[in-house]
């Protein structure tokens, strides 16, 4: 992939397009003076040799690819004429043919990486629109291997599942940290021991599936065919509904995601 590829990030100032912006750099797939990126209120002190500004159109007619990082309810003011050049989407909710006839180009993808783009380990789902090339495919695996895996694939349902399962990046496990750090200081421990063990757990079992990258019902069998300690806090967690309740809160982001699309 050529570093004269000129991308433009509208909402480069915010979390995850910064975040992309610094994986997209790192790799090298951009030099930073081919970089463009936009911002609301306030320039951000990042990425000094790129080109900042506030005019989202400026920033969509030096760019060869322009991605879309806003909030879903930002983006239903946001007037750029694309001219046909290829747009990615990180937006959650917003379909591809929304997307098209808004940005008046064919050349669409729908993506939803995760906060994990920050260190490299998004996983990003992304789908795109006929007109797209195989060109432009090579761009957008790029782009998203450069902050993690990525994924093509071939429903805009599954893009709506996926932005609650892996769009929610480090959410739930973070939500599962809590409550865990919660139960150890309830116990007595001192919270800042709690918090090292309780964060230990959680980012030594990434790498851990990571590095084996085994079925996670593997992993769990493992541990209840051993029927110790951790065995009987699996059973308890179950029989309390711990399943259940992981597959209401996606049912529940899968619909949320659905809705926002609807109301554009």
């Amino acid at each position: 992939m050529s570093v004269s590829l000129r991308i433009g990030i509208i909402g480069g100032g915010g979390w995850l397009g910064g975040a992309i912006a610094g994986s997209i750099v790192d790799a090298g797939l951009v030099e930073s003076g081919n970089l463009s990126l936009s911002y609301r209120s306030q320039q951000p002190d990042r990425f000094p040799n790129s080109f900042w500004t506030s005019d989202n159109q400026a920033l969509a007619d030096r760019s060869d690819v322009i991605l879309l990082s806003v909030r879903p309810d930002d983006w239903r003011t946001l007037d750029v004429d694309a001219g046909g050049k290829l747009v990615i989407s990180v937006m959650a909710g917003i379909g591809l043919a929304a997307l098209s006839q808004r940005h008046k180009t064919g050349r669409v993808v729908r993506a939803l990486p995760n906060a994990g783009a920050e260190v490299a380990k998004s996983y990003t789902p992304w789908i795109a629109a006929g007109d797209i090339t195989e060109g432009d495919r090579a761009i957008v695996r790029a782009i998203f291997e450069a902050c993690g895996s990525q994924d093509e694939v071939e429903r805009e349902s599954d893009i709506d599942y996926l932005t609650g399962l892996s769009g929610s990046g480090p959410a739930f496990p973070a939500l599962l940290a809590a409550a865990m750090m919660s139960d150890a200081v309830a116990h007595g421990l001192p919270a800042e021991i709690a918090r090292r063990a309780v964060n230990t757990v959680i980012s030594g079992a990434g790498r851990l599936l990571e590095r084996r990258d085994e079925c996670p019902d593997d992993v769990v069998q493992t541990f209840l065919d051993y029927r110790g300690t951790t065995a009987a806090a699996i059973d308890s967690m179950r029989a309390a509904g711990f399943d259940a309740s992981v597959a209401k809160g996606l049912s529940a982001a899968f619909q949320k995601s659905v809705s926002m699309g609807k109301v554009s």
